[in-house]
């Protein structure tokens, strides 16, 4: 395992400050009225607070000379204080409160549009885990901090600046005493403050590679089963988890000695005033009861000091977590729209590729497409075949523009990919992927989710055009039967029809299959190859198969290897021909060897 987690910056996280906390305005803008709201409980729980320390003056220096009648009012508005205290107390906390989660709540919708509209190339980089991890316990720490700690520092900010304003009217020679405290308090903070910074980026770091380990195994447990692989699984996981433990514990060490240092320093500057107070209260310099008051506001005051370096350390942790959020909401992206889109007068979904060239962005060496020029009719179906890693795929991915090519044009109707919005022109796209992707919801909800306006009817007929009606009627609830995350309660060549159903319903003007058949059976196959055929005729299909016997009737078939289109044609055009199409077929039809 490496020292320093991935994507972690140790100088980085040396230099923040607090004032990343700012990025949090926007989200905290349009609740201004809440926010002055929760200021003026705050500031008049605060006053209130200060002003109790004067009535306890009274009632020392007056309870030996005083009647019954004035002690009683003294108590009297002692009680009204309070109870104005505890309202204001409680009206702060359900603002503040309600103030963070609702700020949250916009910060992690905020972050998930961000996330779920990012190309296939940022998350080459990044895991989805440690996504997960920054939407979740990032933004918890940020809650902390709207919703307790920034009031519970703006409280103790204005009761040590009115404490000190009052010691200093109670007794300007002890308070001269007290200040010459600040100096010492304050370096530790700065000095301490400076590498909790850092051991709290580092920390937050550690727990989302531990988020991204665990999520990526949890996802894939039957693989690692299957391998035997869970003790190593363990171990990784232990690994990274201990990590983040290690740099808590030194973040906790550090802060704990911060706070120890802070209080001793503040309590033995209290100790030291109060025993020079008291030689003025033997000489009568200063009575009992101003003495008292300058003792509670000294207690105050210091309170209010140990509650803020208390308050910076998460002030500090806060900050960390809203950078790493700025980061994913500022991250940019390969693939973005134009500002200003064109729009295609024609929907009938002819394709083409001029001279595309194309490399992944995690493998630049290697040219997945090297300058393919591909024109693909309305209505027409092809085929792409060849060897897996040919660049059949890439076609797929492209057309959707998941990625740019570093050279060519990629058009759909006569326009470049790159004018359109992406989220238009994918509206006349259905894919069903090699490996289907099925939501931990109903069998009826995953088909809909081609067409979430869908009736029922429609879903069903969907189903019963990709060979799925018979299985999804035979479930404990039919159609309405939960299917578990990732489908885990269907079989492989279930997901993929329930796919292919999805593709059906969303009855759009290009269809791509991505190995749309691989995992069924050869009575399913016959089925929804029927269905697939009649699918078609009216619209641009692009089949990528290893299996021929799927692509034997297309239109045309293009035979990719090594990123290059190498043959085209119709099966027997090509079987005709030689060349690699001829070996492919031998193999698989004379040989009687499927691929895989």
């Amino acid at each position: 395992m490496a020292d320093q987690p991935p994507h972690s910056d140790t100088e980085r996280a040396g230099s923040k400050q607090i004032s990343a906390l700012t990025a949090l305005w926007p989200f905290m803008r349009p609740y201004a009225g809440m926010i002055m709201a929760a200021i003026a409980a705050l500031v008049l729980t605060a006053i209130v607070s200060l002003v109790l320390p004067l009535a306890v003056r009274e009632v020392v220096d007056n309870f030996e000379t005083a009647n019954l009648v004035i002690l009683n009012g003294y108590f009297g508005y002692a009680l009204l204080i309070a109870g104005i205290l505890a309202l204001g107390t409680a009206l702060r906390y359900y603002l503040v409160t309600r103030l963070g989660e609702r700020v949250v709540a916009d910060i992690r919708k905020a972050v998930f549009d961000r996330m779920i509209g990012m190309s296939p190339a940022f998350y080459e980089k990044v895991m989805t885990g440690e996504v997960l991890s920054r939407i979740t316990t990032d933004t918890t720490l940020i809650l902390s901090v709207i919703g307790s700690s920034v009031s519970v520092a703006l409280r103790n900010v204005l009761i040590l600046i009115g404490g000190l304003a009052l010691l200093f009217w109670t007794s300007p020679k002890l308070t001269g005493l007290v200040l010459l405290l600040v100096p010492a308090v304050i370096i530790p903070i700065v000095v301490l403050g400076r590498r909790l910074r850092a051991l709290s980026r580092e920390n937050q770091d550690w727990i989302a590679a531990s988020s991204g380990s665990a999520s990526e195994a949890l996802l894939s447990a039957q693989t690692v089963q299957a391998f035997t692989h869970e003790t190593a699984s363990r171990t990784a996981f232990s690994d990274v988890t201990e990590k983040s433990f290690v740099a808590a514990r030194k973040r906790i060490g550090v802060r704990a000695a911060m706070t120890a240092i802070v209080i001793f320093l503040i309590f033995a500057g209290i100790v030291g005033v109060l025993w020079i107070g008291a030689r003025d209260v033997r000489d009568g310099a200063m009575s009992i009861g101003e003495l008292v008051q300058f003792v509670i506001y000294s207690v105050m005051v210091a309170g209010g000091v140990g509650a803020l370096t208390e308050v910076w350390g998460e002030l500090q942790r806060a900050a960390g977590a809203t950078e790493r959020l700025v980061e994913l909401l500022t991250a940019e992206d390969s693939v973005i729209d134009p500002a200003i889109a064109k729009t295609r007068d024609t929907r009938h979904g002819a394709i083409s590729f001029e001279d595309v060239t194309f490399q992944y962005p995690s493998r630049p060496s290697i040219s997945a497409l090297d300058g393919v020029s591909l024109q693909v009719q309305p209505g027409e179906t092809v085929a792409l075949v060849g060897p897996s890693g040919a660049g059949k795929t890439t076609i797929i991915q492209l057309i959707q523009r998941f990625y740019d090519p570093q050279q060519g044009v990629v058009r759909l109707d006569g326009v470049d990919l790159r004018e359109m919005d992406r989220d238009a022109f994918r509206q006349d796209i259905a894919l069903v992927p090699q490996d289907p992707v099925i939501f931990a919801n109903t069998a009826r909800e995953n088909i809909r989710f081609g067409r979430p306006g869908a009736s029922d009817a429609d879903v069903e007929a969907a189903a019963q055009a990709a060979a799925a009606h018979d299985f999804l009627t035979a479930l404990p609830d039919g159609y309405d039967s939960y299917v578990g995350e990732r489908g885990v309660m269907l079989s492989g060549g279930q997901k993929q029809r329930i796919a292919i159903a999805r593709a059906i319903l969303r009855d759009a003007p290009v269809l791509l299959l991505d190995e749309a058949t691989s995992a069924l059976d050869a009575e399913s196959e016959n089925a929804v190859q029927r269905a697939v055929e009649t699918l078609s005729a009216d619209r641009t299909t692009l089949i990528v198969a290893h299996r021929l016997a799927t692509v034997k009737k297309a239109d045309r078939i293009i035979v990719f290897d090594a990123g290059k289109i190498v043959a085209q044609g119709t099966h027997d055009a090509l079987v005709a021909e030689g060349g690699l199409y001829a070996r492919l077929a031998r193999l698989q039809f004379t040989s009687g060897l499927a691929a895989e």
